[in-house]
């Protein structure tokens, strides 16, 4: 080999180690030992172009050719090591570079994809910390009741035409049950939940079901409480409520918690073919793709939903990372540890990331579980109303034992401080039987998802115990005004305490719980920032974080929750190739804008998963 073209060799070799280095110093820059090589060569260069009639200002030669590159001035990399980074270069589905616009031309090759992003923005892609792929999937057809601005049903009588709309139009068969998601009593202007009356007046022959905004309860009518046999001599079970007519025991319509099951239980049908769960599937990741999503929560998943994942992703991989938590609910279903199947490695998208628990309800629905009783709980509840645990305490106290001795991972839905206070008793009880066995404690990361009515004593308990919260931080503005109502300022203002959580160094993350809110991560990070409430009231302005703050609680930050920091939630190389492009810098608009910047595309390992050019004229997630 020449010398010239020895020493330009060397210096590419030396730039194509640097991918560590750029993790460590930034901007691509290379570091160390390597940084002093480079230059020794660069001058070696030099000095022999005076013999050989090489000029000095020779340009560098091109580096290994880029799959895709991206080039501009507004790439957020989440990453202080590679922040203000001017372009990300890409080979496959990892992210081969990320430094300079000049650094990064190098690796533009005649097959390179260039992406000029101008005023557009980059980001990586988004994190769902916490959602339900699998209850997405059932109802992704069914009727929207939600209110504005997710549906457009102001009243119950919005709802019952609706109803009375679709089933003439469907004409589903005798006994199909009619299915409807998302009504919010909170917003409907009578103020109360529809009842059985209500719904009959759709149908009285038609089994009707009404999934709550929560989804933690339902409304059914007359036809659907016969059809799933409860009457006024059905007891109410377990971690759950079926509400009377005032003075009688017969049946209102309205299901709380555990009473919602087997109302649902004819949705089942979507895993029943493998050609409807298919197709489901497929509706669903789309809709997460045109957030920006690139990760998805199957939070309480059933084992039907992993096994009905894992065949489709055996013949394809799946366009977007499913991590799957089974839900465990009592001694008798829980699956034994062995056959969990706990995985960090996705199989053609797929992995059983660990264990989900639901300790209480919602506080939207007022099912929340509380130390102190509400200010305002639901209709004929007695003053010192606090709801209840919706699972045995002393059963998750005992699994979360020994699924931290064993390594799995594990959520736990916590909404009321009660629930919040078994959560962390929880984990505190595994931690100090690891401890007098002589075990060291694992870095086992438990999540209290939703969070919602943490205390300052919680917070701190969740740092020394190493766990993480992740807030339904949509709370603010969908159901503040109604928190304030239920709770009382004191407890409404400190809802969803991103701020305190971030002054006591806890990692936290935030997330939509789809269905119950659409997965709109742009939405959610300007109700992190902002708090406003429907009515434009400030819920607790010490709790707001500034935009960079919510950006990382979406992306790397809720990439730790799921032990994939070292792979995704940041721009930096050797990374996974997941992005999204917005219109904007969500950093340069006025924080009441944030939520009309457009998804304009999604990549996942590198590829274009969704793009609103092709959505808008017809396209989807492919």
């Amino acid at each position: 080999m020449a010398t010239r073209e020895f020493v330009f060799e060397l210096t590419a070799i030396l730039e194509s180690r640097s991918a560590e280095g750029m993790r460590r110093a930034g901007h691509g820059m290379l570091v160390g030992p390597e940084r002093g090589l480079a230059a020794c060569a660069l001058l070696l260069l030099a000095l022999l172009g005076i013999g050989c009639g090489v000029r000095a200002t020779a340009p560098l030669p091109p580096l290994s050719a880029a799959d895709l590159v991206f080039l501009g001035d507004h790439i957020l990399t989440i990453d202080p090591a590679t922040e203000g980074a001017q372009g990300v270069a890409v080979r496959g589905d990892t992210i081969a570079a990320v430094g300079s616009r000049s650094e990064i031309e190098r690796r533009v090759g005649p097959a390179t994809r260039v992406v000029e992003l101008g005023e557009r923005a980059l980001l990586p892609g988004f994190i769902d910390a916490h959602g339900h792929l699998g209850l997405v999937m059932l109802l992704v057809d069914d009727l929207n009741a939600s209110s504005p601005p997710v549906g457009p049903m102001k009243s119950i009588e919005d709802i019952v035409a609706a109803l009375q709309v679709r089933i003439a139009e469907r004409r589903p068969a005798p006994g199909e049950f009619v299915v409807g998601y998302g009504y919010d009593d909170s917003l409907l202007v009578e103020g109360r939940h529809p009842t059985r009356d209500d719904l009959d007046r759709a149908s009285r022959t038609q089994p009707i079901v009404l999934l709550h905004v929560s989804s933690h309860l339902a409304a059914a009518n007359s036809a659907a409480l016969a059809a799933i046999g409860v009457g006024p001599d059905t007891p109410d079970p377990a971690g759950g409520v079926i509400r009377r007519r005032e003075g009688s025991r017969e049946p209102s319509g309205v299901l709380e918690e555990a009473a919602i099951g087997p109302a649902l239980a004819s949705k089942a049908q979507v895993f029943s073919s493998p050609e409807q769960f298919g197709a489901a599937l497929e509706q669903a990741l789309a809709y997460h793709a045109r957030f920006g999503i690139t990760t998805v929560q199957d939070g309480a998943s059933s084992p039907a939903m992993v096994n009905g994942l894992r065949a489709i992703a055996s013949k394809a991989p799946l366009v977007l990372d499913v991590a799957a938590y089974l839900r465990e609910e009592s001694t008798t279903t829980a699956t034994p540890i062995a056959e969990i199947g706990h995985s960090r490695r996705y199989v053609g998208g797929v992995r059983i990331a660990g264990v989900k628990f639901v300790l209480d309800g919602s506080p939207q629905g007022r099912t929340a579980w509380m130390t102190r009783p509400y200010l305002a709980g639901p209709p004929g509840r007695p003053a010192d109303y606090r709801a209840y645990p919706t699972i045995d305490p002393a059963f998750y106290r005992a699994r979360a034992a020994e699924l931290m001795a064993a390594g799995v991972p594990f959520l736990a839905h916590a909404n009321g401080d009660a629930a919040i206070d078994l959560m962390i008793g929880g984990v505190d009880g595994a931690v100090a039987k690891i401890r007098r066995s002589g075990q060291p404690v694992p870095d086992h990361r438990s999540i209290a998802i939703h969070a919602q009515l943490a205390r300052p004593d919680q917070l701190d308990a969740m740092k020394r115990l190493g766990i993480l919260p992740s807030f339904f931080a949509a709370h603010p503005f969908f159901w503040g005004d109604w928190h304030r109502k239920s709770f009382g300022d004191a407890r409404a203002l400190a809802i969803s305490p991103l701020r305190s959580a971030h002054a006591r160094g806890l990692r936290y993350s935030i997330h939509n719980d789809a269905p119950v809110v659409p997965p709109d991560v742009l939405r959610l990070v300007e109700i992190a920032v902002r708090r406003e409430t429907r009515s434009g009231f400030v819920l607790g302005a010490n709790e707001r974080v500034t935009v960079e703050e919510a950006l990382r609680a979406v992306t790397l930050d809720a990439a730790y929750g799921y032990f994939e920091e070292d792979r995704k939630g940041s721009l930096a190389p050797g990374k996974r190739a997941d992005f999204v492009v917005l219109s904007g810098d969500p950093r340069r608009v006025p924080t009441d804008r944030i939520d009309e910047l457009e998804i304009l595309e999604t990549y996942s390992r590198g590829r274009s998963v969704y793009s609103a050019s092709e959505a808008g004229a017809g396209g989807a997630a492919r």
